[in-house]
């Protein structure tokens, strides 16, 4: 049991539970702000409780990747009946919330990265750039992916934004940025984080 958002995270990463029921009042953030955060590292089916009975708060937890909802007062009953449905649904293993590449680690749920052991100071959209790029280690990201995960699709037209923030990562992680290492760009196509042990 957590009693804000943030605990509810730190919950989550470490004790990888099999399956959570998150009330979308909370104290300090958004449930909806915590159900994106959790889904970017996990699968871990999520069961949302609201007092809010209007399709647009329930198609936005839907859409966040909530697995189902359930709309205050709820009998426990019909609670049990949606948990062992959620259960019986239940994906493989969930994925850690910590990328180690080499000397570079990802703290997906921190929203931290570290190279080397040191703190990289990312603004919030180097570190989506980033992030993206690790989730997919070795493999070619296209420019149409990485816009659209990063910005959003509005933005699948706004390619010089990926050399921007290429170059502003590269000088952040590479030795030389000139002749980068782990920030491979891939012409036409996308880009691709090389790991470096």
């Amino acid at each position: 049991e957590a009693v804000s958002g943030e605990d509810g995270l730190r919950e989550a990463a470490s004790r990888q539970p099999d399956l959570i029921i998150l009330d979308l009042g909370l104290p300090d953030l958004s449930g909806l702000e915590v159900l994106k955060r959790v889904r970017e590292w996990s699968a871990v089916p999520i069961l949302i409780l609201t007092v809010q009975d209007s399709d647009d708060e329930k198609v936005a937890a839907l859409d966040s990747g909530a697995d189902d909802y359930l709309t205050k007062p709820f009998s426990v009953p019909e609670l049990l009946a949606r948990l062992r449905v959620l259960e019986r649904h239940r994906q493989g293993p969930q994925t850690d919330p910590v990328l180690v590449l080499g000397e570079l680690v990802l703290d997906l749920n921190e929203h931290q990265g570290k190279l080397r052991g040191q703190i990289l100071k990312l603004t919030a959209t180097e570190y989506n750039f980033l992030k993206v790029l690790a989730k997919h280690p070795g493999k070619i990201v296209t420019q149409r992916q990485l816009l659209s995960e990063v910005w959003g699709p509005h933005a699948l037209d706004q390619s010089h934004y990926l050399r921007i923030y290429a170059a502003q990562l590269r000088k952040k992680i590479e030795d030389d940025p000139a002749n980068p290492q782990w920030i491979i760009t891939e012409p036409g196509v996308g880009y691709r984080l090389k790991p470096k042990n």
